[in-house]
């Protein structure tokens, strides 16, 4: 299927207006909308049709299954797409090295509502990223939102400019991804530049949950709010496992919790490596004050959380300095 009017290219590159076009990767672009707004010319989505700009596919599985691994295929989501998650069969990432990347802001994001408990996304591909989706939890205890499953080692996935809302406090999401128990599937895990506004208070919640050893997270620039679940984390859990190379920088957290021990940026009891700076936490624990419950091997740097349970105190750097 040809996807230009020129299939030969253009030796010299194009420029259009002024502005060069590039061709930034070597894959497929496939389009994907089933709103009723609609492309100048364009037909309302089909997985029967070829997945162009005019007449684009209706769901984001089907698009996924049309990719080549390895290629550099991109899916496109229009504003206004909108799907309803129910099973963990609905849309399965498992086509490596792909990329997800939804169109338009606010409210017109291509959104995903998850309306049942075990509803969620199947990672089991590598190099898959998913940028700019607005996920919504409308049922009671979403499990995760993205779970590695099986043995599957999906190497360098990444979750880039995302927003994750609950519908309410018991209409809720507990975990944004969920690991597997196999030693390094999330190698390369990238979850940075996300929005996520946690109401849930009926089950402890926590962005990531890591259940074996991972080298080379990335988690990054994350603005997170949550209700209050005392010594529960927002950002990660590691148990006893061990993260190497490990970046978490420029997050905001706010989560009111009064008791912290449990860590509230991010907890565990391995002996990690690598750095966490620059991360600003809000707790109302007035003894502990504990951002994280380890840090064996990690360099802390300006990291600022309170040690007092007033309101209108700021933080200080934590852990202390030394």
């Amino acid at each position: 299927m040809s996807i230009s009017n020129y299939p030969n290219g253009f030796v010299n590159g194009v420029t259009i207006r002024g502005v060069p076009v590039l061709q930034s990767q070597p894959g497929q672009v496939f389009w994907v909308n089933n709103s009723s707004v609609l492309s100048p010319d364009g037909v309302g989505g089909t997985d029967s049709g070829p997945g162009t700009y005019k007449q684009p596919f209706s769901t984001i599985d089907y698009a996924v299954g049309r990719c080549v691994a390895s290629r550099g295929d991109i899916i496109l989501v229009m504003p206004g797409h909108a799907e309803t998650i129910t099973t963990a069969a609905q849309l399965i990432l498992d086509v490596a090295g792909i990329a997800i990347i939804g169109l338009g802001a606010g409210s017109l994001r291509p959104t995903l509502t998850f309306g049942a408990a075990a509803a969620n996304i199947p990672i089991t591909a590598a190099n898959v990223s998913v940028k700019n989706i607005l996920h919504v939890a409308n049922f009671a205890d979403v499990a995760s939102y993205y779970t590695v499953t099986g043995t599957a080692t999906p190497k360098d996935f990444a979750i880039e400019e995302c927003e994750f809302r609950d519908t309410s406090s018991i209409l809720n999401a507990l975990k944004i991804v969920t690991d597997n128990a196999t030693v390094n599937a999330l190698d390369g895990f990238n979850f940075v530049k996300n929005h996520v506004w946690s109401l849930g208070t009926t089950a402890a919640t926590t962005a990531i949950s890591l259940l074996a050893a991972a080298n080379r997270m990335r988690l990054q620039d994350n603005q997170m709010t949550y209700a209050v679940l005392n010594d529960t984390p927002a950002l990660m859990t590691m148990s006893t496992f061990i993260a190497l190379d490990l970046i978490i920088s420029g997050n905001r957290v706010f989560r009111a919790n009064t008791s912290s021990t449990g860590g509230t940026l991010f907890s565990g009891s391995g002996v990690c490596t690598g750095l966490v700076y620059d991360n600003y936490v809000w707790h109302l624990d007035n003894s502990a004050g504990l951002m994280a419950t380890t840090g064996q091997a990690l360099g802390f740097f300006e990291n600022y959380c309170p040690i007092t349970s007033a309101a209108d105190k700021s933080g200080l750097i934590n852990p202390v300095a030394v």
